[in-house]
């Protein structure tokens, strides 16, 4: 009989719904599972922008320590969320099907429409999000919003000047949250993994890689492969202004990849076709690419700027 699985989660409602999720898959393959709860530092500190609160795995980090001290056998986490190079003695165990890869703008005022000539004030914790929204729209403010979705939402409506906000698609669908007035940004591009879920273990925990094998998707992992390779070799965090999205069709995948300016005054970007072969060789190929053509200036500013923030 397959042993007890003990999952770690962070207690916000999405990780919650996440590491359920999970659970059901588990459940449907005969094995059973226990919830053991961990709150992450990104859950404690809702003030500070996540890029300057230590950027790399700041919803991650506290699970990880779960795992290699044996508290837990396997964490769920978003897959965006996971630093590319993991800590030595743990493993991605599997990746589900993924979910919308999509941004969208949640407004309160049903008559609101994006005007690119007004002065709107829009709220993200993403600099990626915000590089590529001051891109298409620079007349714009942007302002630091934090929290769980639950209560971005909440600060959104009890926030007068600000008119309105950027999630992703996912997380709001995922829990069923009620955001009525939104719209879909098919022009941003996500970060990398956004929508997949990542079930992380410990390396060579045989028993386990095989029970969650049975709920990693190839197309998906192979795709969020390719994205993670990219940002793995731009030698960016999860926080940096790069946006990644790899989707296959038959046998081919197309990939689209750029890196912005923190101000989102310069872009560049990067599209290509690759077969199904080596997710890591593609992802190193579009990252030099996109370095060439002048990326690298930009990767540079972003290193110093990250490098620069406290500890």
């Amino acid at each position: 009989m397959p042993r007890l699985v003990r999952i770690g989660s962070r207690e916000s409602s999405l990780a919650l719904w996440q590491a359920k999720f999970i659970a059901h898959l588990l459940n449907e393959q005969g094995v059973d599972s226990e919830l053991i709860l961990v709150k992450s530092e990104g859950d404690i500190n809702l003030t500070a922008p996540l890029y300057e609160m230590g950027v790399q795995g700041i919803f991650t980090k506290t699970l990880d320590a779960a795992l290699l001290s044996d508290q837990i056998d396997i964490a769920v986490h978003s897959l965006k969320d996971v630093p590319t190079l993991l800590p030595a003695g743990l493993q991605i165990a599997a990746i589900p099907e993924r979910a919308s890869v999509r941004d969208v703008l949640v407004y309160k005022d049903p008559a609101f429409r994006v005007d690119g000539n007004k002065q709107q004030v829009i709220a993200t914790s993403s600099l990626r999000r915000k590089a590529q929204w001051l891109n298409r729209y620079p007349n714009h403010e942007l302002e630091t919003i934090r929290g769980n979705i639950n209560t971005r939402l909440s600060k959104l409506q009890n926030t007068q000047h600000w008119d309105a906000a950027l999630f992703a698609a996912a997380g709001i669908n995922r829990i069923g949250l009620e955001a009525t007035h939104q719209l879909a940004l098919d022009w941003m591009l996500p970060a990398p993994a956004q929508g997949a879920l990542g079930i992380v273990c410990h390396t060579g925990d045989e028993e386990i890689e095989i029970l969650c094998g049975a709920l990693n998707h190839p197309e998906t992992a192979f795709c969020v492969g390719v994205e993670r390779a990219f940002l793995r070799h731009l030698r960016g965090g999860c926080s940096m202004p790069v946006g990644a999205l790899a989707v296959a069709r038959e046998n081919v995948v197309h990939f689209t990849g750029n890196i912005l300016s923190l101000d989102g005054v310069r872009k560049v970007e990067v599209e290509m076709n690759f077969s199904k072969q080596d997710a890591e060789a593609a992802g190193k190929k579009a990252a030099s690419a996109l370095l060439e053509q002048g990326g690298d200036r930009i990767a540079l500013e972003l290193k110093k700027y990250m490098t620069s923030l406290p500890e």
